[in-house]
């Protein structure tokens, strides 16, 4: 059976002990910690009496140590030192933050918010190490073992804490002009069903993903059919522009290739904003420095604030 952990008293008596121990004065044990010769004494008294046994002989003009209080220094002294080293040292780690942060950031949200910042952050904490997770699937960041992550709105757990990074997205159908030109653009969003579209689907999952259009302030969905489906985005644009048929993506990824001409927007007033990307972690009452430290730099290049996780949202 584990041995039950020191309270905050235990260790306060031990130490006093053990700094009454070295000197073998209680008036510069009593200077070194900082603390009145009458408290410091009634700190050993106290931890004699727990052990139920006189650690110190005293008398009017010195202080020795017992049999009992020999062995006992002997066994505490190194564990009391270590203790207080390990608190020193996190004391120093809220100044100079280290470790490693655990971090899952779907892959567009890492070119927009993550990669522009981290020449600068590792410059500011050289000691913090970045592990990040670049994958779109939706995992329980928590139950694996992540610090944080970025994300979508409409993916984020109530429970976690949400800062919003940049504005709410919009994804719309794209084609290349030559498929436009051989099968007509649709009217409709239900007119997809009779073209071929490039399918997406959530990492992890199976089905496709149905592409959502807004009508009357209402969103719904349309399961879209065609010759290609995969788990990423910029894939399906690619294949689009090749002319395999229409593709459904986010601003970031078809807006270069809509300025040069490669594709062309259809069923725009049907495609309304949503959630954009968040920096989501859960609540703690005291925060690891390195973490706090990633999260402010986030949030800076984001532009970002804290602010309730509002899935609905003004457009941007």
């Amino acid at each position: 059976m584990d041995a039950p952990l020191p309270s905050a008293s235990d260790f306060n008596q031990l130490r006093a002990f053990v700094a009454v121990a070295g000197s073998l004065n209680f008036s510069r044990a009593a200077e070194k910690l900082g603390v009145s010769s009458s408290a410091l004494s009634q700190m050993v008294r106290g931890l004699e009496e727990r052990v139920g046994v006189n650690l110190l002989n005293r008398t009017t003009r010195s202080v020795s140590l017992t049999e009992a209080g020999a062995k006992l220094l002997e066994r505490v002294k190194p564990a009391v030192e270590q203790l207080g080293e390990a608190l020193s040292e996190t004391r120093e780690g809220r100044a100079h933050p280290a470790g490693t942060v655990r971090m899952h950031c779907f892959r567009t949200a890492a070119e927009l918010y993550l990669t522009p910042m981290l020449r600068a952050f590792n410059n500011a904490y050289p000691l913090v190490v970045l592990d990040v997770t670049l994958d779109d699937t939706v995992v329980d960041i928590v139950a694996e073992g992540y610090d944080v992550a970025i994300r979508i709105g409409e993916v984020i757990d109530k429970d976690l804490i949400a800062v919003r990074l940049g504005p709410n997205l919009r994804q719309t159908a794209v084609a290349s002009p030559e498929y436009l030109a051989r099968r007509g653009a649709p009217a409709h969003p239900r007119d997809l069903l009779t073209h071929n579209c490039i399918g997406w689907r959530w990492p992890g999952q199976k089905a496709r993903y149905k592409w959502e259009f807004m009508e009357n302030g209402k969103w719904f969905e349309v399961a879209v059919e065609g010759p290609v489906v995969s788990n990423e985005k910029a894939f399906g644009v690619q294949a689009a522009v090749d002319g395999l048929g229409i593709a459904f993506a986010s601003e970031h990824l078809i807006n270069g290739h809509i300025s040069e001409g490669r594709l062309v927007p259809v069923l725009e007033a049907w495609s309304a904003r949503f959630p954009g990307y968040y920096l989501c972690y859960p609540a703690q009452r005291r925060m690891a420095p390195a973490l706090r430290a990633l999260i402010d730099a986030i949030r800076r290049e984001g532009g970002g604030g804290r602010c309730p996780l509002n899935l609905a949202g003004p457009d941007a």
